[in-house]
């Protein structure tokens, strides 16, 4: 039907991109969507009290870290993440991660390694900015200078992971430890594009699903390592 290079390159009729209109994608996944995080809620908010408490005792309030992201049909919105780096973050570095990142906590760098800093988005999945699955939020600068049919990425809630998520699971690894943010425009965003567009196309329960069971294996498959690695 497509391939990656054919939506950028205009080989994929925007006309095309149908999966997006679906009931299923305007009605039904935001039903599912708020199911599912109420009952995530009642699992982990013992979790979030544990993080809380490590944040506070490491580095002080405030708990969570707040940043504006390009949002659901263009509405920007401020993204919910346990804060990984010490305060005013943003201040000191790029808006990319890089690699042994210096404002990385210890507390955060766990976090990080285990996910567990993403959980705090179900705050926005509450509030209907985000889903459970569909394109990572990306940083307003980038997506306003989305053009053609990378403008249909909109047309779908922003989500805690998808076909980018998983293929850029070791991001601070591929931007390096020096000009992360040259390097993620460089190497990583057409691509990360690519990807959030093919969710765009075949936004389906099934790519859910799929997607789903997928970021849990690569999440353990990550945590593992780290885990294993910090133990020796």
């Amino acid at each position: 039907m497509f391939n990656d290079d054919s939506i950028l390159n205009g080989e994929f009729p925007i006309k095309n991109f149908k999966a997006y209109k679906s009931f299923y994608n305007r009605i039904l996944k935001r039903i599912l969507d708020m199911v599912f995080v109420i009952i995530a809620f009642l699992i982990i908010w013992p979790v979030y009290i544990i993080i809380s408490i490590a944040i506070v005792l490491e580095t002080g309030l405030p708990v969570l870290y707040r940043a504006e992201r390009g949002g659901y049909k263009g509405k920007n919105f401020r993204i919910f993440k346990f804060r990984t780096m010490v305060q005013n973050a943003d201040k000191i570095g790029g808006g990319t991660t890089a690699l042994n990142d210096p404002r990385i906590t210890k507390v955060g760098n766990f976090l990080r390694k285990t996910k567990l800093d993403e959980t705090a988005n179900l705050l926005n999945i509450l509030r209907g900015e985000m889903s459970f699955i569909g394109p990572r939020p990306e940083l307003v600068k980038y997506t306003e200078q989305y053009k053609g049919a990378e403008k249909l990425i909109l047309q779908v809630r922003p989500g805690i992971t998808d076909f980018s998520s998983i293929e850029f699971i070791n991001l601070d690894e591929i931007v390096g430890s020096e000009n992360a943010d040259d390097n993620y425009e460089k190497y990583v965003l057409k691509k990360k594009n690519k990807l959030r567009l093919k969710y765009v196309a075949t936004v389906s329960f099934k790519t859910d699903v799929e997607i789903l069971i997928e970021t849990i294996h690569k999440v353990i498959i990550k945590a593992k390592k780290f885990i294993i690695k910090d133990a020796k």
